[in-house]
Parts: C-alpha cells; sequence; structure tokens
C-alpha cells in the first residue's frame, strides 16, 4: 500500500508540472501585458468591439473596475435564481430559488466559492446553469487571476503608476486562456461518458421495478470550468462523487491535474517574468512540500481508521465510510487533499466521513488560506504575502530592511500583510461563534460534541477561504445559514482585494535595487524552509485553539473509547 500511495503522489505531480510548465508561458506573456502569439490582431478587435481602451488603472481604478465588474454579475445571477421558472431550457419545470437561497448562491458562484446549499439536479434548471452557474464560473476564476497580475507587476514594474487595466485582462484571461482550456477538457469529458444535454429527464424502472428518474444536463462544459477555475460547484448533488460527473478512474486523475493546472502554471510564469525561474521554482518547492505532507498524514488516517472500530485480529479497519468505492480510498484521499488545498471544493468522497486526523488536514488547508497551489491566482498572491512576511522576518533576524526581487518592503506594506493575513481568521472565528451563540445556527447541526463543531467550524472556514466544501452533516439551507455563509463568502473573498492592491500600488511606484552582498536570498533551500515556517506559523497561531476543540478532541475522545474497549 505504501509504494502504491508514493507512484500515485509522485505520478500526480509530475503530470501538473509537466503540464503547467509550458501553460506558464502564455501566463507570463498576459501578466507583461502583451497578446498572445498570432492573436494581437484578434485582441484589438474584441477590445474595439467592448470599448475597451488601453487607458492605465492605478491600483484604486484597478480595484474599482473589478468590484463593478462582479456587482454586474451577482445582480445578473440573482435574477436568473430567482426567475428560472420562466426562462428556457427548464423542461423539468423547477421553480425560482428562495430569495435567500438565491442570494446565498449568487454570492458563493460570484466569490469563486461554490458552496452549493441544495442538490443541483432537483433545483437548478438548465438555464441558470449554462448562463448563471457556468458563466460565473469563468468569471469568478478570471477575477482572481487578474488580481494577480496587478500584485506582480508591483513587484517586476519600475518606478510607474499604474497597474495595467483590468477589462483588458479580464477579457484577454476569460477567452485566451480559460476558453480554449475548458473547451478541450469538455470534450475529453464527454468522450469519456460525462453528460451533456438539454433533454428531460429520462424515466425508467429499474429491474427491481421502482420507478425512478434519470438526471440528464449540460454537465461536461460546467465541469471543465469548475475544476480549470478551481470553482468546484458540481451540476449533482453527490458533485464529482456522481458517475455521470466523474465516470472512471482516467477522469478522475485528470480531474484532480486541471484543479492544479493553472496555480501551478502561474508559479512558472511568476518565475518567467522575474527573470529568474528559481523564485517560481522556490515557491513550487514550498507548496509541493506541504502538499505531500498534507497527502500522506490523510491517507494514513484513513488506512488505519477509527481506533475504536477494530477487526477481529485486533487490527483497525479502513476508514470506507463515505468513500468512491470505484477510485479506492487512496485516490479519494487524494482528491481531497488536492481540492481542499487549491480552493476548489469539488469532492468525490463525503469529507464529514472522514476520520478525525483526515478531516483536519483539509480544514487546516483551508485555514492557512489556500496557499498550497491554491486558487487560480488567488493561492499564488495568498503565497506572495507569505513571502512579504518571511522576508520581513528574516530582516528583522539580520538587522536589515527586507526586500523582495529588489523591491524594498515598507511599514506601510507591513501593515497591509497583516491586514490580509488577519481578514479570514477573523470572518471564520467570529462566525463560528456567531452560528454557536445563536439558536438558528445549532439548529443546523446534526452531531453533538467536538464533531458537530467541527462541522461549523469547517463550514465558515470553508465560506471565508472560498473554497466551497463541507462537512455534509451540517443543514445549512435556512435563511440564518445561508446570509452568515453568504456574508462570510463575500467580504473573505473582495476585502483582502484592498490590502493587496494598495501594496502593488505602492511597489510599482520603486525602483528595483541592484543585489548586494546582505540581500537574502530567496530562492534556495534555506528560504524555502523559512516560507514553509511562516505559513505554518501563522496558521498554528491562529486555528490551533479552535482545532483543539474539534477534531482533535474528538480524536482523543476516540482514542479514550477504544482505549475503554480493549479492557
Amino acid at each position: 500500500m505504501p509504494s502504491q500511495a508514493a507512484l500515485l503522489i509522485a505520478s500526480f505531480l509530475v503530470t501538473v508540472l509537466v503540464c503547467a510548465k509550458p501553460l506558464g508561458k502564455l501566463l507570463a506573456a498576459m501578466i507583461h501585458d502583451q497578446a498572445f502569439v498570432g492573436c494581437g490582431a484578434i485582441e484589438k478587435g474584441l477590445f474595439g468591439l467592448c470599448g475597451i481602451r488601453r487607458n492605465a488603472m492605478n491600483g484604486y481604478h484597478y480595484l474599482a473596475a473589478i468590484l463593478v465588474f462582479n456587482l454586474l454579475g451577482f445582480l445578473f445571477l440573482f435574477i436568473i435564481l430567482l426567475s428560472q421558472a420562466w426562462l428556457p431550457f427548464n423542461p423539468q419545470h423547477l421553480p425560482g430559488l428562495s430569495w435567500d437561497l438565491a442570494l446565498n448562491t449568487a454570492i458563493s458562484f460570484v466569490t469563486n466559492t461554490n458552496w452549493q446549499a441544495y442538490a443541483g439536479e432537483t433545483t437548478i434548471s438548465y438555464f441558470s446553469s449554462m448562463v448563471g452557474l457556468t458563466v460565473q464560473n469563468f468569471l469568478s476564476a478570471a477575477t482572481g487571476i487578474a488580481i494577480l497580475f496587478a500584485l506582480v507587476r508591483g513587484f517586476i514594474w519600475r518606478e510607474q503608476t499604474h497597474l495595467g487595466n483590468a477589462w483588458r485582462d479580464l477579457l484577454r484571461i476569460t477567452l485566451f486562456l480559460l476558453l480554449p482550456l475548458s473547451l478541450l477538457s469538455a470534450l475529453f469529458f464527454i468522450s469519456q461518458g460525462v453528460v451533456q444535454s438539454l433533454h428531460s429527464y429520462v424515466d425508467y424502472t429499474s429491474l427491481e421495478g421502482v420507478k425512478q428518474s434519470l438526471p440528464l444536463g449540460p454537465v461536461a462544459s460546467l465541469e471543465s470550468i469548475k475544476l480549470l477555475g478551481t470553482n468546484g460547484g458540481g451540476f449533482f448533488n453527490a458533485n464529482s462523487a456522481h458517475p455521470f460527473e466523474n465516470p472512471n478512474f482516467l477522469t478522475n486523475f485528470v480531474q484532480m491535474v486541471l484543479i492544479f493546472l493553472i496555480p501551478a502554471a502561474l508559479c512558472f510564469a511568476f518565475g518567467d517574468v522575474v527573470k529568474d525561474k528559481r523564485q517560481g521554482n522556490a515557491l513550487l518547492w514550498a507548496m509541493s512540500l506541504m502538499f505531500i505532507v498534507a497527502v500522506v498524514v490523510v491517507m494514513y488516517a484513513e488506512l488505519k481508521g477509527n481506533p475504536s472500530l477494530t477487526l477481529a485480529g485486533g487490527d483497525s479497519a479502513f476508514n470506507w465510510e463515505g468513500k468512491e468505492s470505484r477510485f479506492g480510498l487512496l485516490a479519494s484521499s487524494l482528491y481531497t487533499v488536492v481540492t481542499t488545498a487549491a480552493s476548489c471544493g469539488a469532492v468525490v468522497a463525503m469529507h464529514d466521513s472522514l476520520t478525525a486526523l483526515g478531516g483536519l488536514v483539509p480544514l487546516w488547508l483551508m485555514q492557512i488560506g489556500e496557499v498550497v497551489f491554491g486558487g487560480a491566482g488567488s493561492g499564488l498572491y495568498g503565497m506572495l504575502i507569505n513571502v512579504i512576511l518571511a522576508v520581513f522576518i528574516a530582516g528583522l533576524m539580520i538587522g536589515r530592511t527586507p526586500e523582495y526581487l529588489g523591491k524594498k518592503i515598507g511599514p506601510h506594506e507591513m501593515k497591509m500583510a497583516a491586514l490580509y493575513i488577519l481578514i479570514t481568521p477573523l470572518l471564520v472565528l467570529a462566525g463560528t461563534a456567531l452560528a454557536l451563540m445563536t439558536e438558528a445556527g445549532r439548529a443546523g447541526i446534526s452531531n453533538p460534541g467536538p464533531h458537530g463543531f467541527t462541522e461549523v467550524l469547517y463550514a465558515l472556514s470553508s465560506a471565508a477561504n472560498n473554497n466551497g466544501s463541507a462537512f455534509g452533516g451540517l443543514s445549512a439551507n435556512t435563511p440564518f445559514w445561508n446570509l452568515l455563509l453568504g456574508l462570510v463568502m463575500l467580504l473573505g473573498r473582495f476585502l483582502p482585494f484592498i490590502p493587496l492592491l494598495i501594496i502593488a500600488g505602492r511597489l510599482v511606484k520603486r525602483n528595483i535595487q541592484p543585489r548586494s552582498a546582505g540581500t537574502l536570498p530567496t530562492h534556495g533551500a534555506l528560504f524555502v524552509g523559512l516560507l514553509i515556517g511562516t505559513v505554518l506559523l501563522t496558521g498554528a497561531l491562529t486555528f490551533i485553539p479552535s482545532l483543539a476543540l474539534g477534531p482533535v478532541a474528538e480524536h482523543l475522545q476516540l482514542l479514550t473509547q477504544s482505549a475503554a474497549g480493549s479492557h
């Protein structure tokens, strides 16, 4: 079993890195605000058609454009969900969503969270899925990548007052990156048996004589961008555990690769644009090492099983509860780590059925900001904030002004970095406290004790970090939970943009300083270790007390029960 696990992890990471490296070249051109080879005339025509000028934007103008763009997307989707009963492509005649569920869902997809407090096949029409949810999957992913572009330009451009043009970035990312990749992956999924249909559901009688309905729909087109854009919302309630979304082991492997593809490619692109590939490689090393450790822990925990449930010989049984038997325990564990490390939220296993320690890892991966590859754009800009913290800590140790890539990191940038780090923990912990203090919040908890606390903590961590996966035991489709999680998703997505663009706007005005004997190398093994330590330290200081009340307490409780049963 260990050799199988090692082979699976190694083959996955090698495939991701091999596919991501050439894609990094395309992304590097976009960061430089250059047209991709052969697309200059097409871009010029599209920009003219859309009325997009080459006017450059400073950080505040860039932020305003992003916020207006997403506000319009939210209103458009909210109206579609409320009125889907009167819109076309609704062969099942599904009614419009309630106002609170429509609000929650619209916020969820606009913020790249894709939290789903509903069963897709019985709630969302084909029109809402295609024109509403799928479109927002593209646009929310483009938003995160555009914000990253602005931040990276702050490091690589010198003595400028602008960060590019948000409208040009959004259009270029959507049409020349996300759309072609999504089309290719959708065709692959269709070839493997993923459903893509506008026909109504098919009624049939099973061999046992039970009348059932076979759900259909435009699944493959949603599936491709939900993975590439690290969105995560599935067409079916079972998400990627449903055979119509994920038919076989090959599609399961490809899905995991697609989730990591753009985050890994952005690291390669970063190395290209700063003209030092070692910088991008250092970030990849830090992400990969943390990812491998997380996968090993989850696999070990699930193979070890529940200590209070043992086989006749006294050995613990594998924890098969909630796993997709078509893919096996190892692949299900790998998918669990991939989707929570990458801010995706697509699932092939029931996270609520993980062992206490197995469930702690995906929860913690979200709580550290999903910087282990992370979401499309959001993973790398989160890691760059940790880089700023790491060089500041190193600067304190050696008594020098911190700098990164030749740009001095001043007190104002450090304040903004600290603010960025504090936003999501504040939302998670305050939201968890509010839910546990109110009757409406506690009403959704189906499991008392530490596990119920973990369900609540997981839901708020998922919402604040825009992941979208859940511990399924929490009944969250109520006005209280829809409004609470909607607000947390909204603030968790857009509040961090403010310090990010302030940092970018200040850095872009500075010149790049030449390296000196006292310059801290930020590409070697020592810095990789420092960066990993910074990520672990910020996560530990913030969330260890809450984790002790949830998964750690549950694990100790199971050990106590196991010891009592053995006597």
